[in-house]
């Protein structure tokens, strides 16, 4: 609820002394300048690194598990004499490829802080003799039942140079799918901060606060905490992943400072899970969807609207769903891109195991994102 402003009839108050009214809680902190080059080139090659070392998903393990036996079973029916040589070859490498591979994937998962530490020379070569050692462990079975033979120690090359091989593949694989994670230079981010708070919100909050300090000072300070903490979110470090809970807190922050620009034409239900707080996701990844929600449904109606953020369980996931209602008369459409943007950080974030989902019923609109847990 809104407090009353000052009353007329009292002495107007002395001003303020500023870290005497700063409040309680509410530390200093300074992170480095998104303008320092070297700071910016570290914080992408960290990034970077952190997701190439990302492959404790089960998604990407079920992916390289079946490619690896795939190629190798291909290859078998090159050399197989006829159907039944075939499938014994295929049988023997699909079970040292399948194996081999899960090994390696482990391994690299339960090692990657070690791995992370290392230079990138000496790191590329672990994973290549890690390979290496986790293929020849995988074919070890065969050769001891009698399935498989060394051939004087020729086939054990082989088998180690393939498993450095598909090791190569894998890694080269996962480094791509990390750069394109990663903006590619300074002006990619800084246009993705653009993107993630538009200017045009700037302007109307800010002269929001100015209309706030004359008639309700203590609305407008909070206007402007509101506004500084999401500028604290914009300019975090690239590639990091923050919790639901502290995107909710920032989608808090963003309606309130629509409500004092909207008054009463806005109308903002939350019913969240607690429990779902957990979920990871990048930062502002709600901005859009919120934002989208004042734009195209509160903003063009002129008796307002409603919009509702809910978050829930279910089965292991966690489903966030941002709501409004759509005027008679609705706004023009946009281009998606927004929508584009959450989808697409989602999925590299966490791949398949993410969902985003829109759809218009009757006067409302709908947004819902599907997170594992």
């Amino acid at each position: 609820m809104d407090e009353a402003g000052p009353d007329a009839s009292s002495s107007p108050p002395s001003p303020p002394v500023w870290h005497d009214t700063w409040p309680a809680g509410r530390g200093l902190s300074f992170t480095p300048s998104r303008f320092d080059r070297l700071a910016e080139q570290r914080a992408r090659d960290e990034a970077r690194l952190a997701t190439a070392f990302d492959v404790c998903q089960p998604a990407l393990a079920l992916r390289a598990a079946l490619l690896v036996p795939t190629v190798l079973v291909v290859v078998a029916l090159a050399q197989a004499a006829d159907v039944a040589d075939w499938l014994a070859r295929a049988a023997a490498a699909a079970f040292a490829g399948a194996g081999g591979t899960l090994l390696w994937l482990v391994a690299l998962c339960s090692s990657r802080t070690a791995l992370a530490r290392l230079s990138s020379g000496a790191r590329a070569g672990t994973v290549l003799l890690g390979g290496a050692a986790c293929a020849l462990v995988a074919w070890a079975p065969l050769v001891a039942i009698g399935l498989a033979d060394t051939a004087g120690g020729l086939r054990l090359a082989g088998i180690a140079l393939a498993g450095a091989g598909f090791a190569a593949l894998l890694w080269l694989w996962l480094d791509l799918r990390a750069r394109s994670a990663v903006p590619a230079d300074t002006s990619a981010r800084l246009v993705e901060l653009q993107s993630r708070i538009r200017p045009h919100f700037l302007f109307n909050a800010l002269n929001t606060a100015l209309v706030l300090v004359r008639v309700d000072p203590a609305r407008a300070e909070r206007v402007l905490e509101d506004l500084a903490e999401l500028f604290r979110a914009a300019l975090a470090e690239v590639g990091e992943s923050v919790a639901l809970a502290d995107e909710i807190e920032l989608a808090r922050a963003y309606l309130a400072i629509e409500q004092a620009r909207y008054g009463e034409r806005i109308t903002v239900d939350w019913d969240l899970d607690a429990a779902a707080g957990a979920a990871r996701v990048p930062p502002l990844v709600l901005q859009p969807l919120v934002e989208n929600a004042v734009r195209h449904g509160v903003e063009p109606a002129a008796e307002g609207g409603r919009i509702r953020v809910a978050t829930g369980r279910r089965r292991g996931q966690v489903i966030v769903t941002v709501s409004n209602t759509v005027p008679e008369q609705p706004s023009a459409p946009g281009h998606g891109m927004a929508l584009d943007n959450v989808r697409e950080r989602l999925q590299l974030l966490h791949d398949v195991a993410a969902e985003v989902e829109v759809w218009r019923e009757g006067r409302e609109f709908h947004a819902r994102l599907v997170l594992p847990l």
